[in-house]
């Protein structure tokens, strides 16, 4: 069991001391998330993965950041009150982190450092555009943007990093998933 993974110190979004042992065993998909993104339309797709595979031992594990163009600047209880009342969250959202400014948190550098590449679906021109805006993180191991996802097995060893833009229903994630549980 990978004990580096599950004993860094959390906090859930209510503040209270939380882990990723509290979810060992489990398969996870660590996602940050934004309440003012394009890209926020995803909480209702992680929702769904989150409610179907749940009972197999599965969870969505969402970690609010407002490292990218300040798109989730919410207070703790304002993130919680936009995820229940317009995607019905029910995934465990956790305490605000810094993905990518200094100083990063220990969970994203464990994360990055165990899977430095992400994988993009087919035909995706999700880095082109974010270069086009010049909005590229400094390094290319860097998180890229909101909602990129982190898929853990039930040893806590990352096994698998996909872009922003996969979808919560894309074939390729959801076959990684469904490898695990």
């Amino acid at each position: 069991m990978n004990d580096s993974l599950y004993d860094i110190p959390l906090n859930s979004l209510d503040g209270r001391p939380a882990s990723l042992r509290d979810h060992a065993g489990e398969v996870l998909l660590v996602v940050n998330v934004a309440s003012r993104c394009g890209l926020t339309p995803q909480y209702e797709g992680l929702e769904k993965l989150h409610r179907e595979l749940a009972v197999r031992g599965f969870q969505v594990l969402g970690f609010p950041c407002n490292d990218f163009a300040g798109q989730e600047p919410g207070t703790p209880e304002e993130i919680g009150a936009f995820c229940s009342s317009n995607y019905g969250v029910s995934f465990p959202l956790f305490a605000k982190l810094q993905i990518n400014s200094a100083p990063r948190h220990p969970l994203y550098a464990a994360l990055i450092a165990a899977a430095p590449a992400t994988v993009f679906p087919a035909g995706s021109d999700f880095r082109a555009k974010l270069a086009g805006y010049n909005m590229l993180p400094a390094n290319a191991s860097d998180v890229l943007w909101n909602f990129e996802k982190f898929l853990v097995d039930r040893e806590g060893r990352v096994v698998g990093r996909f872009s922003p833009d996969t979808a919560p229903d894309d074939a390729a994630l959801r076959a990684a998933i469904e490898t695990l549980l």
